[in-house]
């Protein structure tokens, strides 16, 4: 199907009301791997980009290294300093977390080495200053989102209608989604269907670097160490910090014309351009640091696109603007479903 660029120009989140009784309902195809189709059909050189880069792999022991040393600074001021680590963990932390989330993100793809299992590795050392294992989990469900985008039985990355009802329409609700989003990211797991068991032989292996990791540093510098790193865990995807916004940018949006959003912003640079996530959708193996070669040989497809330009102002739309709410998401399973009210989950 030969389409053109413009056919892929959404009108953005403000071009609708919002949806108040369940998520926007489309039977249209994922645009993504269309929009692939023709941006190979019209620039073949993309394809060039395709690949894995090692280079992540030495950011990530640098970042790591970088935690750890942190991490044991605090742990030399004792306990009592716990606040400094809070502050600390917000302002710097959350930051070096953040940018290993997207390392997961990228090894989970395959796009740092050329094997899976060294890939799997790769996640494993990003995910050990989290504190939390949570890199071959989200290997396990991410790829779905992928390839089920806006379906509520596969892709985990749409809230649950409990959270929805719960917490989707007050801004204090909303505040606190935001506040606690890696438990409610977590929660929803169980309604998945079809999707591969994230309990196995890597998940084990993954859960054991990490909590040996975790055992490591507290014997080695103490506890405030650990609260440090759980701390910079827990900022790096929400608690209220402007990083957990990305969530919000990604596939939030009131007319289904867009259901996928970039930014563009300078926290790209500490981010590993997880905001250039359009150009993510349409090519998951092309790795984090060509993303912008990918925009600028295929500009037609992607510079009439909205997008957004503050992850902090971003932040405070969301949880104050009452037309947005957990349900302002595209859902293509809901088509065919009753009204999200009747739905359990």
């Amino acid at each position: 199907m030969n389409l053109h660029a413009s056919e892929f120009r959404g009108v953005g989140v403000d071009a609708a009301a919002p949806a108040a009784d369940g998520f926007l309902k489309t039977a249209e195809p994922r645009p993504h791997p269309i929009r692939r189709r023709a941006i190979l059909a019209a620039h073949p050189e993309v394809a060039q980009l395709v690949g894995y880069d090692p280079l992540t792999a030495v950011i990530t022991l640098c970042v790591v290294a970088l935690q750890v040393a942190i991490a044991a600074f605090m742990g030399s001021l004792g306990i009592g300093y716990w606040w400094l680590a809070l502050i600390v963990a917000f302002c710097v932390g959350a930051f070096a977390n953040h940018a290993m989330f997207v390392v997961i993100h990228d090894a989970c793809h395959n796009a740092i080495f050329k094997g899976p299992v060294w890939n799997k590795w790769a996640g494993i050392l990003a995910d050990l200053p989290n504190g939390v294992p949570t890199a071959m989990g989200f290997r396990y469900y991410h790829i779905k989102h992928h390839s089920h985008l806006g379906d509520y039985d596969y892709d985990a990355d749409l809230p649950s209608h409990w959270e929805a009802r719960t917490f989707g329409h007050s801004w204090y609700g909303k505040a606190a989604w935001m506040f606690f989003f890696a438990a409610f990211q977590l929660a929803r797991l169980g309604r998945l269907r079809g999707t591969v068991p994230m309990w196995g032989r890597w998940t084990f292996i993954n859960a054991a670097c990490v909590i040996l990791f975790d055992v490591a540093i507290l014997l080695a510098f103490g506890p405030n160490a650990l609260v440090y790193l759980l701390a910079s865990f827990w900022f790096s995807v929400g608690g209220l910090h402007p990083l957990g916004a990305r969530w919000v940018q990604e596939h939030f949006t009131n007319d289904p014309a867009q259901e996928t959003f970039d930014y563009y912003g300078p926290l790209n640079f500490v981010a590993l351009n997880i905001g250039y996530h359009n150009e993510h959708h349409d090519f998951p193996d092309i790795p984090w640091r060509r993303l912008p070669e990918l925009k600028r040989m295929a500009p037609e497809f992607y510079d009439g696109l909205k997008t957004h330009k503050s992850w902090a102002g971003l932040l405070v739309k969301f949880i104050f603007d009452p037309a947005y709410t957990l349900y302002t998401r595209v859902d293509r399973s809901a088509a065919n479903k009753p009204a999200a009210a009747k739905v359990d989950g």
